[in-house]
């Protein structure tokens, strides 16, 4: 008896799409991969130029913390996260012959840091599995007659309509759409009874009011050694001031807290390793030109002072400057534009899709990567969550 070959579309060249492919065609699935851009990979490649982090060393439970999302799934998660976790990419990488290590602080990296040998790697061992590439076709929309998918592209100006079995989306939120995550499939899927939750800016800078004179002392001068806390949440590490507000890792993981507040802000502990009463004993008889004296006691940077001065004015004492220094409140406006953050939360909402990542009113359609409705900060949980949600779609789609 004949086994007839399953026909499967995946849209979308980013890792997510890229491991739903590996998967299918390791399954036995004919596996034709659509994206709007001449080659895949881009967003993966831009995440790449500063080190290419793939996952993090993190132990599972601690991995598991790092996601979120409205009505988010733990358990289905968890589930989903033991079928291929960061010990399986590692392996995964090692495969593709790109060895990893993790640095002191959990990112794991190739050894090279770079996204474009891996990459190359990839697609060439995808192509001699039998994925088949069909770059510049812009989706637009999909029929379903029985359980057979109309797939409608535009080539150029030239309408493609193609037939599969099953299809999985994977083009990603709407950050960096310069790579080709733009967002247009959010219609299309709402058109078809799909809910979306509202796409926002994640791991991205947030706004603030500086005062001219402060920006100029600020601007580009890092602030190492920080606590940073919102709502109850705090995380240690550095923050660069810029002219509209902060960037830093700190500031993306909280991301998640602040879009939660009516009135979004930070409070930052500039000297953590010191107590208060510590710092004022350091002050020893000072009694005027405190934030001079914070520069050469406290060894408070410049654009420290700055800061502080812009939110609590001058100081006739070293308890006050002190307290602020231990808690500086920053009121925060809004985040940067989602055209400019590393990745969105919102997307496919859990409600619409089964355990297998399929969408339950699409029938033989699933959805992976930043698609679905789940966050997490950067690090390497971010791109850890794009090959876990490809594994699954993957599979899911291959088996009949």
């Amino acid at each position: 008896m004949d086994v007839v070959q399953r026909k499967i579309a995946i849209i979308g060249g980013g890792p997510a799409g890229l491991r739903a492919a590996e998967v299918a065609v390791g399954m036995g699935a004919a596996v034709t991969l659509y994206d709007a851009k001449p080659s895949v990979g881009r967003k993966f490649l831009v995440a790449g130029k500063s080190g290419l982090n793939l996952t993090n060393s993190a132990d599972f439970e601690d991995f598991l913390a790092h996601y979120s999302g409205r009505d988010f799934p733990v358990d289905r998660w968890r589930s989903y996260l033991k079928e291929f976790d960061n010990y399986h990419l590692s392996e995964w990488a090692s495969g593709l012959g790109v060895d990893t290590f993790a640095a002191p602080n959990g990112k794991v990296f190739p050894f090279s840091k770079k996204a474009a040998p891996l990459l190359r790697r990839w697609v060439l061992r995808l192509r001699e599995k039998g994925v088949q590439f069909r770059m510049k076709h812009q989706w637009v929309g999909l029929e379903q007659q029985g359980n057979i998918l109309q797939l409608d592209f535009m080539q150029g100006d030239e309408p493609v309509s193609v037939i599969y079995d099953a299809v999985i989306l994977a083009m990603g939120g709407a950050s960096w759409p310069q790579t080709g995550s733009t967002g247009t499939w959010v219609p299309i899927l709402e058109a078809k009874g799909i809910e979306v939750v509202s796409l926002q800016s994640a791991n991205c800078g947030w706004e603030c009011e500086w005062t001219e004179e402060t920006r100029e002392l600020i601007e580009g001068k890092a602030l190492q050694n920080l606590k940073v806390s919102a709502a109850g949440v705090t995380l240690t590490g550095e923050l660069l001031p810029t002219k509209y507000g902060f960037e830093g890792t700190p500031i993306y993981t909280l991301g998640t807290e602040l879009r939660k507040m009516d009135e979004p802000s930070i409070e930052i502990d500039f000297k953590p390793t010191f107590t208060e009463e510590r710092l004022v004993a350091k002050m020893e008889s000072a009694r005027r030109d405190f934030y001079k004296e914070a520069g050469l006691r406290w060894k408070l940077s410049e654009a420290a002072c700055a800061i502080i001065r812009q939110y609590y004015g001058e100081f006739d004492n070293a308890k006050a400057l002190a307290n602020a220094v231990k808690c500086c409140r920053i009121p925060l406006t809004e985040p940067r534009p989602i055209e400019e953050s590393i990745s969105t939360s919102g997307g496919v909402a859990w409600s619409d899709l089964n355990e297998d990542l399929m969408l339950k009113k699409l029938p033989g359609v699933y959805c992976t990567g930043e698609m679905v409705d789940w966050e997490a900060p950067t690090g390497g949980f971010l791109m850890q969550g794009c090959f876990v949600t490809g594994t699954i779609a993957g599979k899911s789609a291959a088996v009949v």
